[in-house]
């Protein structure tokens, strides 16, 4: 939709513009608590099953992707001060704006999932997930906001995830890939914002 691309390119240029103070901040806290870069970059599977690099600020240790799961659970000891802080507010997220003018991913669309847990994906969803441009936010970011606290509450927080989490945002993925409208897009933009501000 070339609707949606505009809105993409000059909604991410604004709001980079006017959020590079925020930018600052952050990259300053992150450096001042913990050594290792600022950024934090990990393969997911997006549009057309093409691998590539989503791009979060770091919100663990360094290193801590390669000595742990590939899920992040409530009480996860690899999680900075600032990161929590970060990951709570999802101000984390902010450097995929760069991703999003890049063209690797969109405002909305559903969630890059890493390559492991896509491969659970059967191939009907893939076909129906996959084409599209992966978003900053879905239906599925709304409804499991609170996702690590789901997870750190279980014993095998992995099982529940594939067997339970998963098959649920592979649902709300087709349906908001069948059904998917400009409007639409923007009310789950205002859906995702109410939400980080007042959890219920």
């Amino acid at each position: 939709m070339i609707l949606k691309r505009a809105f993409d390119i000059f909604t991410g240029l604004i709001a980079l513009i006017f959020l590079m103070p925020v930018f600052a901040l952050i990259a300053v806290a992150i450096k001042i608590e913990s050594p290792g870069p600022i950024l934090f970059s990990q393969l997911r599977v997006g549009r057309n099953q093409v691998p590539f690099f989503i791009h979060k600020f770091r919100s663990m240790k360094y290193s801590a992707g390669e000595n742990g799961s590939l899920l992040t659970i409530g009480s996860d000891n690899r999680i900075t001060g600032v990161g929590r802080v970060l990951r709570s507010s999802k101000l984390d997220e902010l450097p995929q704006l760069f991703d999003i003018l890049l063209g690797k991913m969109s405002f909305v669309g559903p969630r890059p999932e890493v390559p492991y847990f896509a491969d659970f994906y059967t191939l009907q969803q893939k076909k129906i997930i996959f084409s599209v441009r992966p978003g900053l936010t879905d239906s599925a970011s709304i409804f499991f906001i609170n996702e690590a606290k789901i997870l750190g509450a279980s014993k095998n927080p992995e099982e529940l995830y594939v067997k339970n989490i998963l098959p649920i945002k592979a649902s709300l993925a087709i349906d908001y890939v069948n059904g998917r409208t400009f409007i639409g897009d923007q009310i789950i933009l205002l859906k995702t914002l109410v939400k980080i501000f007042y959890r219920g």
